[in-house]
């Protein structure tokens, strides 16, 4: 399954690669929060409007009088406001982008991955959907994610947004050294 995996793998020509400035980006993120809050007065983020998407996806498995009766669905129904557009823009500019840096290529399995854990496409799918998970859960359990909390929340100074801050990067440091340390 690797080899036929392989064969889409598009590696970028390095000639074409465009790099993005890190300040240029932080500032665009900046201004489009401004832009969040001036027009739809709303900060950004995205849990929220994900979790009022999932209620799509669970009509099938659930059914719609379940979907209709569940306590959480009912407080946030789904609604096709900014925050969901803003969702669906997330894929899509990154897609447009790593098209025009000339970096864009399908890879199932990253080398990272590959390395510490090996090839299996299933393992990889079955553990990034497991860390979904998880970070959805914590994200809705903390009242925002890392763009609600350190884009919005940090750029209004609360203090609840730079602890998440803090605890989301002290426990990605821990969870990589555990993850990936050496043999």
């Amino acid at each position: 399954m690797t080899t036929i995996t392989e064969s889409y793998v598009r590696e970028a020509p390095r000639t074409a690669r465009i790099d993005w400035s890190p300040y240029l980006v932080g500032a665009g993120i900046g201004l489009l929060s401004w832009i969040a809050f001036a027009v739809f007065g709303d900060p950004l983020g995205v849990t929220t409007a994900y979790s009022r998407v999932a209620s799509l996806f669970a009509l099938p498995v659930i059914g719609p009088e379940a979907v209709a009766q569940n306590s959480y669905w009912k407080s946030m129904p789904l609604k096709w406001d900014y925050g969901v557009w803003f969702l669906v823009g997330i894929p899509a500019g990154a897609f447009i982008a790593a098209v025009m840096s000339g970096t864009w290529r399908l890879e199932l399995v990253p080398e990272v991955w590959k390395e510490r854990f090996g090839p299996s496409i299933a393992k990889r799918f079955v553990g990034a959907f497991l860390g979904g998970i998880v970070i959805m859960y914590g994200a809705r359990l903390a009242g925002g994610c890392t763009s609600g909390h350190g884009i919005s929340g940090g750029l209004q100074l609360a203090v609840s947004s730079w602890l998440f801050l803090a605890v989301m990067f002290a426990t990605g440091l821990g969870i990589s050294a555990l993850m990936f340390r050496k043999r």
